[in-house]
């Protein structure tokens, strides 16, 4: 495990001991900001997912959120959560050595040992995005306290041995998260989509997609070019822009 040694050009850096939460600090230090952001926090003590849902935080977690000034379109900002999942897969690798088990879940998630290590929740501010990313590096939730059917957490620590402060994981995911970055603006969604694919979880096997409304069953046929899930089922072919994934 070789620890980055340059920060990446262009990307700035706040450290805080504590705050309610990274993304909440985001939005209010957006406007202030002349270019991409990193927001870190050793200790989060209001952290939420997604729709609203709490993301606990227990000492030794990481947490962190990216603000992009100028990310796009809304299209363009809702696939970052692909560059995200790439990045991060990327930063638990070069912790965890190249035999730890990873793979990536539609839409948001990073799986270890087929469990969930880590989510990432993206919310605009204007023009600006915002990246909310938290991974279970020393501890994770207990199975009672996540939403029923979800997927088992798990803890870096634990599953593989490797064992760092979350300010040293802040270097590993700012240093793979840059080059992803550029490969989306220089060469757009295609390639991030590619790169994706290659390590999705489930890509050809049946899966459960849960929208607020409907469930659908079908077999996981790929990711399109709008980010949207493809299921391909009895009823035919459907693409999904926002669910909750179940295996």
């Amino acid at each position: 495990m070789t620890e980055p040694t340059d920060w990446p050009a262009g990307y700035d850096l706040r450290s805080l001991r504590e705050v309610d939460s990274t993304m909440s600090e985001a939005t209010r230090v957006v406007h202030d900001l002349a270019g991409p952001c990193w927001i870190f926090a050793a200790h989060q003590t209001g952290a939420r997912g997604r729709r609203g849902r709490a993301w606990s935080m227990p000492l030794g977690n990481f947490s962190a959120s990216l603000v992009l000034p100028n990310a796009g379109s809304p299209a363009e900002m809702g696939l970052r959560s692909f560059v995200a999942s790439l990045a991060l897969y990327d930063a638990v690798r070069a912790v965890a050595g190249p035999s730890a088990n990873l793979s990536l879940k539609w839409p948001n998630d990073v799986l270890l040992n087929s469990g969930k290590l880590a989510g990432i929740l993206l919310e605009s501010a204007g023009d600006a995005l915002v990246i909310g990313i938290g991974v279970n590096l020393a501890a994770a939730p207990e199975i009672s306290e996540v939403e029923e059917g979800a997927m088992r957490p798990v803890a870096l620590k634990a599953e593989t041995d490797a064992d760092l402060p979350p300010e040293d994981f802040m270097k590993y995911l700012a240093a793979a998260y840059a080059p992803w970055e550029e490969r989306f603006r220089t060469y757009g969604f295609g390639v991030i989509r590619e790169a994706w694919l290659a390590k999705a979880a489930k890509l050809g096997e049946p899966i459960r997609a849960r929208t607020m409304r409907d469930e659908m069953h079908g077999t996981f046929e790929t990711v399109d070019a709008q980010g949207h899930l493809v299921l391909t089922s009895a009823k035919g072919r459907m693409s999904i822009p926002a669910a909750d994934v179940f295996f």
